[in-house]
C-alpha cells in the first residue's frame, strides 16, 4: 500500500480516515475496469454448442447455442481490489461502501447497487457530501454495468453536484472529483455523445493533475484517445496516446509504471493497433517480473495472449494463456485464460491438448461464485463443448465424445440461468436464455425456441443490452422463417438490423472485430436481404433490400475502420443523374441478386441461382485470367459469365431509358473485378458505357467538376524506396498532366507528407493527382500510399489532405492514385480502395486495383486529363474515354492495362 499512498498523497478529514486506503485506491483503480476501457472483452469464438434434455421451469431443451456477448474484462482488477480488501484492515464490521465495493468485485452489480445506494443515504445524513459524492459515483458504475441508463444518469450528476461545488479540494477529494467526472464520460460515450464525453474526460485529466495523481491522469488521457478514435480525429487521438507513453517512459519502473503500460497496451488493442499493444504489454510484464521474481502476472499474460491471437500467432497466444492459467491468483483471471486456451485449441484442431484441458476448466468453474463473469463462463465453455461435438476432429476421439453429451451441456445452462436469476442480473440471465432458445432452434423445436427467445428478449427494455438484443432478434427471425411465417420474420430481421445501427460504435470497440463481423454482423443483412427478395417482391420489399444493402456498405466501412464517423444522406439516382443506372449485386449462399434502379422508374429485381461458392469462384477465376500471360479464352469465358448474370438482363431497359453511365454498388469480391472489363461476346462494357463504383449513394455527394477552377496538385516518386520499386515512367506521367491541367509538382525529394500538407493548405487544389506506390488491404492497418520518407495509412488521409481543416472547407473534388494495387491474395481487399475514397474526403477517387505499366498509365491519364477539360464530359465519360484510347492501341488492347483503373464516388 506504500506505493499507493504516496501516489494519491490523501488527506481526507476524519470520517474517511478508517478506511481511506482502501475505498480511494477501489475508486482509482475502477478506471482500468470500467472508465478507461469500458466494455473490454476478450476474445471469444463463435462458438455452437449442443444441449441434451434439461428442466428449466417445466421447460425441456436440446439443441445449440452461440455465444457472443461481450464479457468484461475485469480479472487485472479483481487481483488488486482484493489486496485491498486484505490490507484495509478494517477494525469494525465493513460499511455498506465497502460491502458495495466487495460485491461489485464479485460481479454481484444489483447488490453492489443496493448497497452503494444505502451507503450514499447514509452519508446524507451525516452531511457526510464527499462520501456520498463517492458512492453516487459508484452506484452510476453499477448502473452502467446493469444497463440501467437513466439511473446511472441520475446518480451521476447528483455525484457531481456535490463534488464541483465544493471550492478548495485537497489531492483527495480531487482524486474522487476525476474519478467521478471518468465515470460521467463513460456513460456519455455508451449513449453515443464522444464530444461532451472528451470534454468530460479533459476535466477528468485536469482534477487528476491537480491531484498530483499520475495514474488517474494516464487513465483519462487513454479515454480522451476512445472519444478522439471515435470521432475519428485518429491523428490527435495518436498524439496523445504517443504523449502518455512518453510520460510512462520517462518514469522510473514501478508498479504504477506496470500499470499503466498494460492499460495503455490494452487500449491501443481496444483502439486497433495490436503491434504496439503487444510492445507495450511485453515491457509491461518484463518489469513486473524484474520488481518482482514471482510476481502475479497472469492479468498481463492474458492480455498478451489476446492481442497476440488478434495477432493470428497462435502458438504463442496458446502459450500466454497457459502461462496466465498457471500464474493466477484470481479465479476469474484464471477461468478467462483457461477458456480462451480452450478455444483457441479448438479452432487450431489440437484434440488432445483440449480434451485435457477440459478437467481443468470443471474445477475452475466450481470455484466460482454467482456472478455476471460467472455466468458467461459457463455458457462460453457450453459454446466450446458443442464446436469440439461436432467438429470432424473430435467426433472421432471418445474421450471428446463423453465430454460433450447433449446433456452435460444442456445442465451448464440451465446453471448459468439459474445463476442470472439468482444474482437479478437481468443482461446475463437474457443472454442465457437466449442460447438455450437456439439450443431449441437447432433441435429443430421451432416453437419452443421461440418461447424462449421471445423470453430473453422481454429481459431487454430498460438495460440498455443492444448488443445481445440483435442476437436474439436475429434469432427470432431465424425461427419464424423457418416455421414458414415470412412477414413477421422480415420484421424481427428488420428490428435487429436497426438494433445493429444503434449500435456502431459499440461493435467498433470488439477484439477480434474483423472475425466477429463476418461471422455475428454480416450475415443480418445478407438474410435479411434474401427473405426481402423472396418469390416476386413488392416495390416496398425491393425499395427495403436496397436501404439494407446501402446499410451493409456503410457497416463494413465501420468495421473497416473501426470507427462510426461516417456522415450519410439519401439520394435518389434521379435527383443525381438522369442518364445514370445503379446496380445492386449481392451475394446469397444460394444466388446472386441484383437491383436495378433507373431514373423514374420502379425497381427491378432479377437472380442467378447458383450456390454461393461458384459465384465467388468465378470472381476469382476473373481476377487471375486478367494476367496477360494467361489464357485468353478462359478470361473471356468467364467476363461473359459475370456478364450475363449482371448485364444481360437489363440490356433492353439500359437501352430503352437511354442510359449513358452504369454505377455499381459491389459487394464481395466482386469489389476486386474491373466492371470495364465485362464481355457481352463482341463487345467490353466500357464500350459501350461510362462506369463508375460507390460504396453507396448514401456517401454520395453529387456535385459536378468545376472547369473554370480546374488545377492540380500532382506528386510521385519515380524512385526505388523502402522496399518498393522504381516508377521510371511517373516522371512522363506528371508531365503530361501538367501539359494539360494548370498544376503545381512534387517529385521525388519533394513528394513528402509535410510538402504536399503545405501545398494543400496554400492553394484549395480541386484536383490531386498521386503517382506513387500503394497498397488496398481489408486490414486498414495495410491499405496506405508511399511518400519520400514513409507511409500514409489510410487512416491519416483526412488529416494529410486537411479537408475538414481548411478555412474554406472546399473538399478536393478528385483524387487520383495512379500506381497502387490490391493486396495479394485478399478476397476483401477493395475495401481498402472503397476506405481510402472516404477517408480521403475527396468526392471522386480514380485509383487502381493493380499497378500497370508506365507508358500505358502515362498515355491513359494524358487522355483522361484532356478529356477532363472538356465541359461536356463527366468524370466518368471521361475515363471512358482514356480507356478506349488505350483499348484501341494494339499494344495495350489487353484488359490488364485499361481496365483497372477504376472511379469510386462522385461520376458526374
Amino acid at each position: 500500500m506504500k506505493w499507493a499512498s504516496q501516489i494519491f498523497r490523501l488527506k481526507i478529514r476524519s470520517s474517511l480516515r478508517r478506511y481511506a486506503s482502501f475505498v480511494i485506491l477501489f475508486g482509482l483503480t475502477l478506471f482500468l475496469v470500467t472508465t478507461v476501457l469500458p466494455g473490454i472483452s476478450y476474445p471469444v469464438e463463435s462458438l455452437h454448442v449442443s444441449g441434451d434434455k434439461v428442466e428449466d421451469r417445466g421447460q425441456r431443451a436440446e439443441g445449440h447455442i452461440a455465444q457472443t456477448d461481450k464479457i468484461l474484462h475485469f480479472g487485472d482488477n479483481t487481483r488488486r481490489l482484493k489486496r485491498q480488501l486484505a490490507n484495509a484492515k478494517i477494525a469494525n464490521s465493513p460499511t455498506p461502501l465497502e460491502q458495495g465495493i466487495a460485491a461489485f468485485e464479485a460481479g454481484r452489480f444489483t447488490d453492489a447497487a443496493q448497497l452503494w445506494q444505502q451507503a450514499a443515504q447514509d452519508y446524507e445524513q451525516k452531511r457526510d457530501r464527499l462520501n456520498q459524492a463517492l458512492s453516487l459515483s459508484y452506484l452510476s458504475l453499477a448502473y452502467q454495468n446493469l444497463g440501467q441508463v437513466q439511473d446511472a444518469e441520475q446518480a451521476i450528476s447528483q455525484s457531481l453536484d456535490l463534488l464541483q461545488h465544493q471550492d478548495n479540494w485537497e489531492s483527495g477529494g480531487l482524486a474522487i472529483l476525476g474519478q467521478a467526472l471518468n465515470t460521467q464520460g463513460r456513460l456519455q460515450l455508451t449513449k453515443g455523445q464522444a464530444e461532451a464525453a472528451l470534454d468530460t474526460w479533459k476535466q477528468a485529466t485536469d482534477a487528476y493533475s491537480r491531484a498530483g495523481d499520475e495514474t488517474g491522469k494516464l487513465g483519462s488521457q487513454i479515454n480522451q484517445a476512445q472519444a478522439l478514435q471515435t470521432l475519428g480525429l485518429y491523428r490527435r487521438a495518436q498524439t496523445l496516446l504517443e504523449q502518455a507513453n512518453q510520460q510512462l517512459q520517462a518514469n522510473p519502473d514501478s508498479r504504477v509504471k506496470v500499470q499503466g503500460l498494460q492499460s495503455l497496451g490494452i487500449a491501443l488493442q481496444e483502439l486497433g493497433d495490436p503491434k504496439t499493444s503487444q510492445t507495450l504489454l511485453t515491457q509491461s510484464l518484463a518489469i513486473a517480473q524484474k520488481l518482482n521474481p514471482t510476481p502475479d502476472t497472469s492479468p498481463i499474460l492474458l492480455s498478451l495472449g489476446n492481442v497476440t491471437r488478434d495477432l493470428q500467432e497462435d502458438d504463442k497466444a496458446l502459450d500466454y494463456y497457459q502461462k496466465a492459467a498457471k500464474n493466477a491468483t484470481d479465479s476469474l483471471i484464471q477461468i478467462k485464460a483457461q477458456l480462451n486456451q480452450l478455444s483457441l485449441l479448438i479452432n487450431t484442431e489440437q484434440e488432445d491438448a483440449a480434451i485435457a484441458l477440459l478437467p481443468q476448466i470443471q474445477v475452475s468453474l466450481a470455484t466460482l461464485s454467482p456472478s455476471r463473469a460467472a455466468v458467461y463462463a459457463q455458457v462460453n465453455l457450453a459454446d466450446s463443448l458443442m464446436r469440439m461435438g461436432s467438429a470432424e476432429a473430435f467426433t472421432t476421439n471418445g474421450s471428446a465424445k463423453a465430454l460433450t453429451t447433449d446433456s452435460a451441456i444442456a445442465q451448464l445452462l440451465a446453471k448459468a440461468i439459474q445463476q442470472a436469476r439468482q444474482i437479478q442480473d437481468a443482461k446475463a440471465e437474457s443472454y442465457a436464455i437466449g442460447q438455450l432458445g437456439k439450443l431449441y432452434e437447432q433441435k429443430q423445436q421451432l416453437a419452443e425456441a421461440q418461447k424462449l427467445t421471445q423470453q430473453a428478449l422481454s429481459l431487454i427494455p430498460g438495460i440498455n443490452a443492444g448488443d445481445i438484443a440483435y442476437l436474439w432478434e436475429w434469432q427470432l427471425g431465424r425461427i419464424l422463417e423457418k416455421q414458414g411465417n415470412i412477414k413477421d420474420a422480415v420484421a424481427a430481421y428488420t428490428v435487429a438490423v436497426e438494433t445493429l445501427r444503434s449500435l456502431r460504435s459499440d461493435l467498433i470497440a470488439l477484439p477480434n472485430l474483423q472475425f466477429y463481423f463476418r461471422e455475428r454482423v454480416e450475415p443480418v443483412y445478407r438474410q435479411l436481404v434474401g427473405l426481402l427478395l423472396k418469390s416476386d417482391p413488392s416495390q416496398k420489399n425491393l425499395q427495403k433490400a436496397r436501404e439494407v444493402i446501402e446499410s451493409l456498405q456503410l457497416a463494413e466501412l465501420d468495421n473497416f475502420f473501426r470507427n462510426t464517423c461516417i456522415q450519410t444522406q439519401s439520394q435518389q439516382i434521379d435527383q443525381v443523374d438522369p442518364t445514370a443506372a445503379v446496380i445492386y449485386p449481392i451475394i446469397l449462399p444460394d444466388r446472386l441478386a441484383v437491383i436495378l434502379s433507373l431514373p423514374g422508374q420502379p425497381l427491378r429485381h432479377y437472380e442467378t441461382q447458383l450456390p454461393e461458392a461458384e459465384v465467388n469462384n468465378a470472381f476469382v477465376q476473373l481476377r487471375k485470367f486478367l494476367n496477360p500471360v494467361l489464357s485468353n479464352k478462359q478470361r473471356l469465358r468467364y467476363s461473359q459469365d459475370i456478364y450475363d448474370w449482371l448485364i444481360r438482363p437489363i440490356e433492353a431497359a439500359l437501352a430503352d431509358n437511354e442510359i449513358k453511365t452504369l454505377v455499381f454498388i459491389l459487394d464481395g469480391a466482386l469489389r476486386n473485378l474491373p466492371m470495364a472489363a465485362l464481355y457481352d461476346g463482341e463487345q467490353y462494357l466500357i464500350e459501350k458505357y461510362s462506369v463508375a463504383v460507390s460504396p453507396g449513394l448514401q456517401l454520395l455527394e453529387p456535385r459536378a467538376l468545376d472547369r473554370e477552377r480546374l488545377q492540380a496538385l500532382i506528386g510521385g516518386l519515380s524512385e526505388e524506396r523502402q522496399g518498393f520499386s522504381a516508377l521510371p515512367g511517373v516522371e512522363l506521367e506528371l508531365k503530361k498532366i501538367s501539359d494539360q491541367v494548370p498544376s503545381e509538382m512534387l517529385f521525388n525529394q519533394e513528394f513528402t507528407t509535410t510538402t504536399l500538407e503545405q501545398e494543400i493548405s496554400a492553394v484549395p487544389f480541386p484536383v490531386v493527382h498521386l503517382a506513387t506506390h500503394g497498397q488496398f488491404s481489408s486490414e486498414v492497418e495495410d491499405t496506405f500510399i508511399l511518400t519520400w520518407e514513409g507511409q500514409v495509412n489510410v487512416n491519416d488521409l483526412d488529416q494529410l489532405l486537411q479537408v475538414r481543416e481548411r478555412e474554406d472547407s472546399q473538399p478536393i473534388e478528385l483524387l487520383v492514385l495512379s500506381a497502387c494495387q490490391t493486396a495479394t491474395g485478399d478476397q476483401r481487399a477493395a475495401l481498402g480502395l472503397a476506405g481510402v475514397a472516404v477517408r480521403s474526403g475527396a468526392r471522386s477517387t480514380l485509383a487502381t486495383l493493380w499497378s500497370v505499366r508506365d507508358e500505358s498509365t502515362a498515355q491513359l491519364m494524358a487522355e483522361f486529363y484532356q478529356s477532363l477539360t472538356q465541359a461536356e464530359n463527366s468524370k466518368a465519360e471521361s475515363l471512358r474515354q482514356a480507356q478506349l484510347s488505350i483499348l484501341k492501341n494494339p499494344k495495350y488492347e489487353h484488359p490488364y492495362y485499361w481496365a483497372p483503373f477504376v472511379l469510386v464516388g462522385n461520376w458526374l
